[in-house]
């Protein structure tokens, strides 16, 4: 049985309604800004930022010593268009930004809004005396000059210069593979940058001028992320091992790492370091900055050795190496400053569904707190001593723009609330904790609005694996539309419980990495059952009426429940998840970046929804862009014709042109609306 679920015309009037005995709407809990993209001058002086609100994203500056928002760009309507990639100069005088998301594989930029007139991605230069506004090009990838008088320009296997004066694009150097992580040395005569192979990759320096590049010790490895020495005279950089026959990339798999260092001048590489087993992988590619030199002799580094994702202090004058923060929890988003003697970070040490600030001193080796409470506090800023600029999340306002000023904090953006939002109307979700069939210990967020009733509950997975919701709203915009989401359900009536299965970030490497996850055997879809079955022996639930929903991974768990236990989940709503795990690993990418090899493809095809529909029969609602960039759209179409030929219930939400993560306003308003609807459809009495 098929429906097609809700044209425009019908979803535009939903957009604004209450469910029964609800004090608010969808749209009006996704009406706060959402403040993303926190960047700071390099004297410490400014910030900007990217808000988001309803649709229309904007970008800010402030100044200290007040930190006065400015309104630098603003869109003119809910495109879809993002703000990306921001910079100031070095003299703190100009910022960069792109407008525009990246490619899809055809080369494609989004276009969610469907603009008759193809957008293109563009960079653009804001004078912070004038505001005046100049578009640079059609860039993307771009490096400001030390001397502030030109751009690199990153494209394909190009390094481009563009220079300010006469707009003249020249190209620096071309190369085989393509080029990443380029960076200049202090006073912009050299750069260095990687060369991507393929299976290998190697380490370019570049002297400006010269007519040819010089490789460092370059041999059979994957050489990323190098960084310069404060004198200029060395490289360091992270050395991983290249792939050999039948090497795929494995997003929840592991490697062993070397830091290595590179003396320009004796033209010899040296290991500094090398991690015991198999820790890298996820600490360099989830991490911005996973190797950073600090002062002269200091290098820092993101490990998880010791089992969790930890920042490492290196003394290269003994070899001696620091954790910064010992205990079973992790370090996150991290900023150096201050000469590169101060380290600010955010963790869930003490608080390991949430995210606190701390600060480390390499000079006097010591750690501080600078946060604590409920709130969320990440993207942390070091603009002098005991100022910090950083992103806040709280149960009850989505992320906002803070200044820690000695000890003391101020909101300075958003300036005032949304007067839709229901602010007063938000429940304090508890942190719960219970266990798998095979005794997993699982985090959840429960949303109870009233204990006396008998309320159908649901459950919520996120997607990545590698995610973690917290107790309040995400770092992340699609997490924090989740959050909202799930306060809107619990607000109309249902028991929420958003689960953290294994799989996950923020529980340890061995959680991160639990055995026979995903394509290899489901283990974290027990998570679920658990969680389920934890549901239904809280007298508030009513047992007999549990759905899930979920997106991307989330997607796939929803699906996965709907199919294996019919007995106990009796509706779901699916965003974009992934049915088929070995047709992923043959049609998306070769294993499918989960490392699913040929001898392994009917070990995920059993792992997957897909494998048990002759048990499925509770309806599911199906939502989905068709420029996903993440999973294939076919992986809904074809998950809606094996539902059609069973005769199982189904009905479908198109965003025609929308990507994986919603780019646009309007998408998430009706996707939720259209949710909201279908859950009252099937599990109100």
């Amino acid at each position: 049985m098929k429906k097609i679920l809700y044209f425009t015309a019908l979803l535009s009037l939903f957009s604004n309604a209450t469910s029964k005995g609800q004090n608010f709407s969808i749209a009006d809990i996704l009406s706060m800004p959402y403040c993303s993209d926190l960047k700071a001058s390099p004297d410490g002086l400014k910030i900007a930022w990217v808000a988001n609100t309803r649709g229309i994203r904007s970008l800010y500056t402030a100044r200290a010593p007040n930190f006065t928002p400015q309104l630098r760009y603003q869109a003119t309507a809910d495109d879809g268009q993002q703000i990306t990639n921001i910079r100031f100069d070095h003299s703190g005088s100009h910022l960069y930004f792109v407008k525009g998301s990246a490619t899809n594989r055809e080369g494609e930029i989004a276009n969610p809004a469907s603009q008759v007139v193809y957008p293109v991605a563009q960079l653009f230069q804001v004078n912070l005396a004038s505001n005046a506004k100049d578009t640079m090009g059609s860039y993307t990838n771009y490096l400001v000059a030390p001397d502030d008088q030109d751009l690199l320009i990153m494209s394909g296997k190009k390094i481009l210069s563009l220079d300010f004066s006469t707009r003249q694009l020249t190209t620096l150097l071309e190369m085989r593979g393509s080029v990443s992580h380029v960076t200049f040395n202090r006073d912009g005569t050299a750069i260095t940058f990687v060369s991507n192979r393929n299976d290998h990759s190697f380490i370019g320096y570049y002297q400006i001028g010269d007519a040819r590049i010089k490789w460092l010790a370059p041999s059979i490895y994957h050489d990323q992320h190098p960084v310069w020495s404060r004198d200029g005279d060395q490289i360091a950089f992270i050395r991983t091992p290249g792939d050999g026959k039948g090497t795929l990339p494995n997003i929840t798999g592991g490697n062993p790492f070397s830091i290595m260092i590179y003396d320009l001048e004796k033209e010899q590489v040296s290991e500094v370091w090398r991690s015991p087993g198999d820790d890298g992988g996820f600490a360099q590619y989830y991490n911005e900055e996973p190797l950073r030199w600090a002062g002269d002799r200091h290098l820092l580094f993101y490990s998880e050795h010791e089992g969790w994702m930890k920042i490492y202090a290196l003394d290269l004058s003994d070899g001696s190496v620091k954790n910064l923060l010992p205990g079973d929890c992790e370090i996150e988003h991290s900023f150096l400053a201050h000469e590169e003697q101060v380290l600010v970070f955010s963790t869930n040490c003490g608080d390991i569904d949430r995210r606190d600030l701390y600060e480390f001193d390499l000079k006097s080796g010591l750690s501080r707190q600078i946060t604590d409470g409920d709130a969320i506090e990440t993207d942390p800023l070091y603009l002098e001593p005991n100022i910090y600029a950083y992103r806040k999340g709280e149960v009850d306002i989505p992320q906002s723009i803070a200044i820690r000023n000695e000890g003391q904090e101020q909101q300075i953006f958003p300036v005032s609330e949304s007067k839709a939002f229901p602010v007063k109307d938000h429940i304090v979700p508890q942190q719960v904790v219970f266990h798998a069939e095979d005794g997993m210990e699982i985090h959840g967020q429960l949303f109870v609005k009233d204990s006396n009733s008998n309320c159908p509950g649901i459950l919520f997975m996120h997607g990545g694996p590698i995610r973690q919701m917290l107790l309040g709203y995400h770092y992340s915009s699609y997490y924090a539309n989740a959050y909202a989401f799930n306060q809107y359900l619990a607000n109309s009536g249902y028991v929420v419980l958003s689960v953290n299965y294994r799989a996950g970030i923020g529980y340890g490497k061995s959680f991160r990495r639990a055995e026979g996850q995903g394509p290899r055997g489901a283990s974290e879809y027990q998570d679920i059952v658990a969680a389920g079955r934890y549901l239904q022996t809280q007298a508030f639930v009513d047992s007999t009426r549990i759905g899930l929903w979920g997106g991307s991974y989330g997607g796939l768990l929803t699906a996965q429940g709907l199919a294996r236990n019919p007995d106990l989940f009796k509706a779901g709503v699916d965003f974009h998840g992934v049915h088929d795990w070995s047709w992923r690993a043959t049609d998306f990418s070769q294993g499918g970046f989960w490392g699913i090899t040929e001898d392994l493809m009917e070990q995920a095809y059993n792992a997957s929804p897909v494998a048990e529909m002759n048990r499925w029969k509770s309806p599911v609602l199906l939502i989905h862009g068709d420029d996903d960039r993440n999973v294939m759209f076919g992986q809904t179409i074809d998950l809606a014709q094996r539902l059609e030929a069973r005769g199982v219930h189904y009905e479908i939400l198109v965003l025609p042109d929308e990507v994986h993560g919603f780019y646009r306003h309007e998408s998430w308003v009706r996707s939720y609306q259209a949710a909201a609807d279908f859950f009252d459809r099937y599990l109100q009495k």
